[in-house]
This record gives C-alpha cells, structure tokens and sequence, in this order.
C-alpha cells in the first residue's frame, strides 16, 4: 500500500522535479567520484588532503553567502509562486544580501589566511577555493527550487559541472596544480549561477537589490542561517576542524571515506529537496494530507538508507582501493563507522527539514541543531588529539544519533509527530 502511494506521489510535476533534483545530485556528488580516484593517485594523500581542508573551509564560506536561502526563501517562493511582484521583491531581496554577504566572506577569508600558515602557504589553492565558495553560495537554484520548476536550472548546473570536470582531467597533473581543481569549479558555477539568475529575472521581473530589500531577506533568513551555520559544525567543517589537529595525509584517509559515504547519501537527497516545497505549500491548506505525505517520506527516506548503511559498510574494503588507491587502506576502518550516518541523516532530514520546517518549528529545530554543534566540537577536542581520524569519525557518527532522536522526541512529547497528526480529528 505504502509503494502504491508512492508510486501516485512520484508523477507529473513532482516525478520532473525529482529528475532533474537528481541531475544536480549526480554533478555534485557522482562526478566528484570520477575525479577523486583521479586526484587522489595524481595528488597523493598530503596534496590531496590540503585540498580537502580548502574544500571544507570552501563549504563554511559557501554557507556564509547561500545563508540558508536554499530553505527560507524556498519556502516563501512556494508560499508566494502566484504573485509575481513578491517574487521580483524575494529575488531582489535575497541576491542584494548575498551580495553583501560575499563581501563579509572575502574580508573574513583575509584573516582566515592571516591566522592560519599552512593556507596562507598554498595562497592559489586558497584563495580558488574563495571563489569557488562565493560563486557556490550566489546560486539563485532556490526560486526555481519553490517554484518547482528545476529542468533547465539542473541541465545548466549539470553542463556546466561536466566541463569543469574535462578542464580537471586534462590540466591536473602533479600536486603543485590542487589550485586548479577549486578554479574550475568556480567557473562553472559562476556560468551556471549568472545563465539562472537571468531565467529568475524573466520569470519574475527585473527588480534592483536595495537596503530594506535586503535586510528584509537577511532577517526572514536568520533562522535557517542559524540551522545551516549549527549543521556545518558537525557536517561540512569536520575535515576543517581534523586538518587542525592532524597532519594533511591522516585528514585524506577521513576525507576519502567521508566522500565515499556521503555520495551514497546524496542519492537521497533529491528526495529531501523534492518534497520540502511540497510540503511547507500543503501544511496550511490541509494539514493531515501533509502529514500523509510526511510519513511517506520518513519511510522511504529510512529505507534507503538503511540499505545504503548496509551497502557502505560491506563493500568499503573493495571500493577504497577501487576508487582512492592502495595508499588509502586506513579509510576502510572509517569509512564502515560513518556508514552509520547514512539512515541517521536520511531520517533526521525527513523528520526535521521536511517536516518540522514545513510546520514552523523553526525554535526547537534550531535548538537541536546548535546543541548538536557544540556537541560535535566538543567530542572532536576530546576524541582527535587521542584517536586522531577515527576520533572524528567516532564524534559525527555519535552527533547525528543524537540529532535523530532529540527531533524524533520533540516531535512525539508534544504530539506532531506525523502520524499523530494524521490521526487528529480535521
């Protein structure tokens, strides 16, 4: 009964948006894996983890400038998708603030390098990755993300990831060119995001950024801002935090594992992205209808990564040496621990992206996320200086149980979980 629904679900508009959800999920996450056997034998592990600690440092700056536009101003395109004078003020409003945004991330990317010598060693790799943060945070893919209208944003964002991806092939050729890499994809996502944002202004109107615009979009954003900024320190910055601990080589063992787990999570998440607008449109008209559609994706969401969990765990001692090299056999050990994240963030996505945030509960969400956050940074002081790589990994996989279970909680003590919602009287 559960696949025939989904079944029903996964039509029309909704089949199209997972489609092309699933084009940008296979440029950002599939294509990486055809560079990364390429980079890690070309670069080696001390090369090839410098790139990992810019990269991740790349992500915090991106986060910085997208400022969890991808989740607020998402949710107030689908809310507003028939006025097209509010979606002329929402564009404005939100490219003014990453604008300024931008701005804050190249003075604070100044002092980042002032701080901390072995950036400021690689200034080319660094400051690539600069550019490839800021150029990552300005995409405008959130209003056609609320309009659900994603094929022709997602072939641009695909296309433009696949050329950068040739230029990579052809043009790495030892570790002194780790700079290269973060260069092209920086100029693929300026092409991608400048060809968008001109179909966001035909669709929406031509409008100029102005002061109350903008604070305006900074303010309504805050709150998913909070969430990202909290997300990332259990997320994203982890390579970042390890890389000022350990030497470069032990960071490419986390690194290698941790993007060998999380491409077989990406295959979820255009299932997460699908269904978020879909969600925060329906939660007002007809809350126990989206609370339904809830519970089908908690399931689906939970299954897959169940089965992800099992597949990461039992074939990592074959896909490490496939894909990185035998000079990576220490990420096969991490790689089996952090498998353990795939059905906790898939589960912790449906249930507080997907649900939580559709509901407004944007407080106790946050609360959880920040919580988590300090978490994680206190586990990784505590367990890195005395197990190194594996003390990390120990720490994220601990974080998102914790995650998964303090919204899951929350959730059932004050009676919104989704299958209590369903059963309440309309």
């Amino acid at each position: 009964m559960n696949l025939l629904r989904l079944g029903q679900l996964l039509q029309g508009q909704t089949a199209q948006n997972l489609l092309a959800l699933y084009g940008v999920q296979f440029a950002n996450y599939l294509l990486p894996l055809i560079t990364l056997p390429f980079l890690a034998r070309v670069l080696g592990p001390e090369s090839f983890g410098l790139l990992a600690i810019v990269q991740s440092y790349s992500q915090y700056l991106s986060l910085l400038v997208e400022y969890g536009f991808a989740l607020s101003a998402t949710r107030e395109v689908a809310r507003h998708r028939e006025h097209k004078e509010k979606l002329a003020e929402l564009l404005a409003g939100v490219l003014g603030a990453k604008l300024v945004l931008a701005l804050l991330a190249l003075a604070l990317s100044g002092l980042v390098s002032f701080l901390l010598p072995h950036l400021s060693q690689n200034p080319l790799l660094f400051w690539s990755g600069v550019f490839w943060a800021v150029m990552l945070g300005l995409s405008p893919v959130w209003f056609f993300q609320g309009l659900e209208r994603l094929r022709f944003v997602a072939g641009l964002e695909v296309g433009a990831k696949l050329v950068a991806l040739v230029f990579i092939l052809a043009l790495v050729r030892s570790p002194a060119d780790a700079w290269k890499v973060l260069l092209f994809q920086g100029l693929a996502s300026a092409f991608a995001s400048g060809l968008a944002l001109g179909l966001a202004y035909r669709q929406a109107g031509f409008r100029w950024p102005s002061a109350s615009l903008s604070i305006q979009a900074l303010r309504s954003g805050w709150s998913m801002f909070f969430f990202r900024a909290a997300v990332s320190l259990y997320t994203v910055g982890n390579v970042f935090i390890l890389g000022l601990f350990v030497p470069p080589q032990l960071v490419a063992y986390y690194a290698g594992a941790e993007r060998l787990t999380k491409a077989f999570l990406g295959l979820l998440d255009p299932i997460n992205r699908t269904f978020f607008p879909k969600l925060s449109h329906q939660v007002h008209a007809s809350p126990e209808k989206a609370a339904r559609l809830s519970g089908q994706v908690v399931w689906l969401m939970g299954s897959g990564g169940v089965l992800g969990a099992f597949a990461v765990a039992g074939l990592a001692p074959w896909i490490v040496p496939f894909v990185l090299g035998d000079a990576y056999g220490d990420a096969v050990p991490i790689m089996r621990i952090l498998s353990i994240l795939i059905p906790m963030i898939a589960l912790s996505n449906a249930v507080g992206i997907q649900w939580m945030l559709a509901l407004g509960l944007d407080r106790p969400f946050n609360a959880v996320i920040l919580c988590a956050g300090v978490l994680n940074l206190a586990l990784a002081l505590w367990l890195v200086p005395h197990l190194a790589h594996f003390g990390m990994a120990y720490a994220v996989v601990l974080v998102e149980v914790f995650v998964t279970a303090s919204m899951f909680i929350y959730l059932w003590w004050v009676g919104k979980t989704p299958w209590q919602m369903r059963r309440k009287p309309t």
